[in-house]
């Protein structure tokens, strides 16, 4: 079964529907209004609607959101509570040490707490009253290069309808072709299509590879005032326990309104323990006295997972190609000090959209006219806050004596430390092997640790993020040799990928009659984190996006 390919021609098409996308978008058509000059733009998001896939901390800078919509509180913007005050905390296994002072950079007095989910829904609504086209539901799944195979002239989005064989159903839609003037790709961390586009357009060329964190977070329902009722801080952090200082990574909870709490834990993926769960480690915080305090009696009502771009500025893409532009997580915009993303990402999408509105009326999109972008960015506040953290996670990685040297070091010297432009290496490649004897090496938590209701195993989790797959579409998760899976990878790591993945989607099985290993796969399970792609040892995974609308369903987190 064949049906014609439609095609749509747009001026500025934008990839995905978070915060950097739909401030781009906004900000395009306000300096096009302004101009009497109204472009055709059109944004597309994986989505089943905006909102569906965005998760975050998750706490808000407005400092771009100011410049964005000035008015934003008439307006509604869904706030769900004022920072009032910081706590930052020392955790040992039993124990919990208020430190006597809050890094600058972790200072939040003022800002916002939000939910990711329901912020980028109310910034859709802004980007639609303004003339912007919106596509929730069409997954981008290739880049459209005109005949010189450099210049991006749009993309593709998936087919729908196909079964497990990539053969079309009777239901088939073949996918469409949104071509562009310019295209700028704001699929967040570890974007499918920001992959392609390296290997082909070589963007990372002289940069630091980027690395990442995976993050896991939980909304809990609390059933009355509790610790914040009574705290002057509403905003705590956490180092330590469980994972100890040589690991980055740490713990957050925020208040909500209504009696809810955000609280999750974020692992840096150049880890070396092969064995480690990040899954374990957020739960093993989670009970640990102090915050087992603040969450008593309480219900999840949401769970979900990302990875977030942790490489700083060394590790910023060329922003700009022939017909395309790289904005957010995509490309590394982060206050990684800070931990605060959004507004950072909200920032450099604002700036691109000055850039292609320059671009549009000059009628030229080259890498040249539209690396105008490049030199916004390196005159504006975002790049000042990002390149104080240029070396940051590279110290984290250290150990423990050198870390506490190079970031104090760091600290004091606005970023530069002991040495300038610190090297760091892909996650994929900190893992150790692991010296073991017998099959398992996990050391999850018993059926007991478990209540399914503030405690939660792998699976429940899944379904608290409210995760649909349509079962019978082709798999998404491309795993290039199971071979290598089951034999080097399970020998020399016990395939740390039934750990380092929050939904469970990888297992290990032996057949009882051969005693053979067989890698199987869930690929519903899968929460759109990509830690799998980042941190397999061998490269051998690679993410996809599966069919558009499918994946998570967040609406608070």
């Amino acid at each position: 079964m064949t049906k014609e390919r439609e095609k749509i021609d747009f001026d500025v098409l934008f990839v995905g529907g978070g915060p950097s996308g739909l401030a781009g978008a906004i900000r395009l058509m306000q300096l096009s209004a302004k101009k009497g000059n109204m472009p055709e733009v059109a944004l597309i998001e994986k989505g089943s609607e905006i909102g569906a896939h965005a998760m975050s901390g998750a706490i808000l800078d407005p400092s771009a959101l100011r410049e964005l919509v000035p008015d934003y509180l008439e307006k509604g913007c869904p706030i769900e509570a004022t920072v009032r005050g910081d706590e930052f905390y020392f955790l040992t296994r039993n124990r919990s040490f208020r430190l006597p002072f809050t890094p600058r950079q972790m200072k939040n007095k003022g800002f916002f707490v939000i939910s990711l989910s329901r912020f980028t829904k109310w910034l859709s609504g802004i980007a639609e009253e303004l003339g912007v086209n919106l596509f929730p539901g069409f997954a981008g799944k290739e880049i459209l290069y005109a005949s010189d195979q450099k210049t991006i002239i749009g993309i593709r989005t998936g087919d729908k309808g196909l079964d497990k064989n990539g053969l079309p159903k009777g239901n088939f839609e073949p996918g469409i072709d949104l071509s562009a003037k310019v295209t700028v790709f704001a699929e967040g961390s570890r974007g499918s299509l920001m992959q392609d586009a390296a290997k082909k357009l070589d963007v990372f060329s002289g940069k630091m590879p980027q690395i990442f964190e995976t993050g896991i977070k939980e909304v809990i329902q609390l059933p009355k005032a509790g610790y914040f009722s009574a705290s002057k801080g509403n905003d705590i952090h956490t180092l330590g326990y469980p994972l100890g200082l040589n690991t980055p990574g740490g713990g957050f909870i925020y208040e909500m309104k209504d009696n809810k709490v955000a609280i999750g834990f974020l692992v840096g993926l150049s880890y070396e323990n092969a064995g480690l769960d990040p899954y374990d480690e957020f739960i093993k915080f989670k009970r640990h006295p102090l915050v087992a305090g603040i969450i008593r009696d309480g219900q999840i009502i949401e769970q979900g997972a990302r990875t977030v771009c942790v490489g700083g500025y060394y590790t910023i893409p060329r922003l700009a190609v022939d017909g395309g532009m790289f904005v957010g997580g995509s490309a590394s915009m982060q206050n990684i000090p800070g931990l605060k993303g959004i507004h950072a990402s909200m920032k450099s999408a604002m700036l691109a959209a000055e850039a292609i509105t320059e671009a549009l009326e000059a009628n030229c999109f080259t890498q040249e006219k539209l690396g105008r972008y490049r030199q916004l960015f390196e005159t504006s506040w975002v790049k000042e806050e990002i390149f104080e953290g240029r070396n940051y996670s590279q110290a984290l990685s250290k150990k423990l004596t050198a870390k506490l040297f190079h970031l104090g070091a760091q600290y004091f010297s606005k970023g530069r430390g002991i040495r300038e432009r610190m090297r760091i290496k892909e996650d994929y490649l900190a893992l150790k092997k692991l010296k073991v004897e017998g099959e398992d090496v996990n050391q999850n938590f018993s059926k007991k640790d478990y209540d399914g209701v503030l405690y939660v195993d792998k699976l429940t989790g899944v379904f608290l993020s409210k995760t649909v797959h349509r079962e019978d579409q082709p798999c998404h998760i491309v795993v290039h040799d199971q071979n290598l899976c089951v034999n080097e990878c399970f020998e020399n790591f016990r395939s740390p990928c039934t750990r380092f993945c929050p939904g469970n989607v990888y297992e290990i099985e032996v057949e009882e009659t051969t005693s053979r290993r067989r890698l199987k796969l869930n690929p519903s399970n899968c929460l759109h984190c990509k830690t799998c792609d980042i941190k397999d040892p061998y490269k051998n995974i690679t993410w996809t996006c599966p069919e558009g609308g499918d994946g998570p369903g967040y609406t608070i987190v």
